[in-house]
């Protein structure tokens, strides 16, 4: 049958029918009182979602673009920095420094092991110096399906005193909290494809006061980027540049969602629906990449034994129109990761495990008992 297809993939996301058909509602014009005052609620919006009081900007861009602008707007040439890098958005992190001549030392962990606080401790407490600027986290960590404990990492940074906080939010923002304001955080990242529950197309970034002061000494050449006149133009609830005006109309309708749902209950179903899968997982064998304590709610990463991820990624596409993320880099083939964030609920969670074990059942699988998986995510998704 045709319409059926599911992503369950940790970007882009399943939209909501409400959400998408706001798309398709006639242009108005982006210089209009009309376009303003959906500015002016989305903006509003932006804030309570990332628990923050200060400037919530909107670019045209996709998450590695609103990365990007953190970077050139706060940080100059030669700059020294520290990134942590523990999965491919961590190593994007590392290239973007890298492009804009920055000085990178790099903090690594293991993929599928958290960033270990105490190294960024050690760095920042021997620069008596005080020349490290910023210091660039990935909190979730899309490609192995690990969260790192940003906030632990954030106060080590606060204690430097003079270092920036720069995060990549892209696949936390909207799944778990990211307290931007009672964190300490100076710019972060995020995009319009994950938790946000609309089409890829936004990028998103919140900027601390401190990093509006470093924004005014930043040399790095910049002008569609240039952060000051999206500031300047969003205190009118406009923008500098033509921005993609549907996409506002899907934004202002995902944002009323969320606001429904309130922030306590977005939180409590995305662990509610990690935990289900990953029993699920458990139950069928199916070992997991990353441990409980450091798994993120967006995304989980499985590392199959004894039959090829790829297969049951095939399987699963072709047979049950079902969508699950493949390995990335070193670590295609060898894993798939099921996301289960945005617009996700039980029946999306169920619909996946059934047909995974009768995937597995296809493939010859060995170690696992027939409807195991699917009562594991139950008990969970009814508790």
């Amino acid at each position: 049958m045709d319409d059926k297809f599911m992503l369950m993939i940790p970007g882009p996301t399943p939209v909501p029918e409400s959400v998408l058909l706001a798309q398709a509602k006639h242009l108005i014009g982006h210089r209009s009182g009309e376009f303003s005052e959906i500015m002016a609620e989305v903006t509003a919006g932006l804030k309570w979602l990332h628990q923050t009081e200060n400037d919530v900007l909107m670019l045209t861009a996709s998450g590695t673009g609103a990365m990007e602008a953190g970077i050139i707007n706060v940080l100059s040439v030669g700059d020294r920095v520290l990134v942590g890098s523990n999965g491919k958005f961590g190593d994007r992190w590392f290239k973007v420094c890298q492009a804009f001549g920055l000085t990178v030392e790099v903090i690594e962990a293991e993929w599928g092991k958290p960033l270990n606080p105490d190294d960024f401790k050690a760095k920042l407490e021997a620069d008596t110096d005080k020349t490290i600027k910023a210091v660039l986290v990935t909190h979730s960590e899309t490609s192995t399906g690990v969260l790192n404990d940003l906030k632990t990492i954030a106060d080590h940074v606060h204690a430097h005193g003079e270092a920036l906080v720069l995060v990549d939010a892209v696949t936390s923002l909207g799944a778990c909290s990211v307290p931007v304001d009672e964190w300490g955080l100076d710019v972060v990242a995020s995009g319009s494809q994950k938790g946000y529950m609309v089409p890829p197309g936004l990028g998103f970034l919140a900027m601390s006061d401190r990093a509006w002061k470093a924004y005014a000494t930043s040399n790095i050449p910049k002008f569609y980027f240039d952060l000051g006149p999206y500031r300047k133009s969003g205190a009118k609830n406009t923008t500098p540049f033509t921005p993609p005006v549907s996409l506002f109309f899907a934004l202002q309708v995902a944002l009323k969602m969320m606001q429904a749902e309130g922030l306590d209950g977005i939180f409590a179903r995305h662990v509610k629906l990690q935990t289900a899968t990953r029993a699920a997982m458990k139950a069928l064998n199916l070992p997991l990449f990353a441990a409980d304590n450091v798994a993120s709610p967006a995304v989980t990463a499985v590392m199959p034994q004894g039959v090829e991820a790829e297969k049951i990624r095939s399987i699963m596409r072709q047979q049950y129109d079902i969508a699950l993320a493949g390995g990335q880099d070193h670590l295609k083939g060898q894993i798939f990761r099921i996301g289960h964030l945005g617009f996700v609920g039980d029946r999306d969670i169920l619909t996946a495990v059934a047909s995974l074990e009768a995937t597995l059942a296809q493939l010859g699988a060995n170690g696992f008992t027939p409807g195991a998986g699917l009562a594991a995510a139950q008990a969970v998704l009814s508790a």
